[in-house]
C-alpha cells in the first residue's frame, strides 16, 4: 500500500509524525514548504488510504498505518 504514496504524501506524513500532535493543512504546508491548497488536497487522499484521520476541528493526525508507511 505504501507504494501508492508519492514524495509529497511522505513529507506530509513525516511532518505529522514529527509534530507529535494534530495539525491543520496550513501548518503542515508551512513545516514542509509547500502550498497549503496542495497539502489540503493531499489530506483527502491520505484519509481515504487510512494514513491520517481528520478531527472535528479540522486538524489531522497520523494513524498507526501512516507511521508504519513512513518508517518502513
Amino acid at each position: 500500500m505504501a507504494s501508492t504514496l508519492d514524495e509529497l504524501d511522505i513529507k506530509i506524513l513525516r511532518a505529522l509524525a514529527e509534530a507529535g500532535q494534530p495539525l491543520r493543512p496550513k501548518e503542515i504546508a508551512e513545516r514542509i514548504g509547500e502550498d497549503g491548497r496542495r497539502v489540503a488536497a493531499k489530506m483527502r487522499k491520505l484519509v481515504r488510504l487510512g494514513y491520517v484521520q481528520r478531527l472535528e476541528d479540522g486538524r489531522y493526525e497520523i494513524t498507526e498505518e501512516g507511521r508504519q508507511a513512513v518508517q518502513g
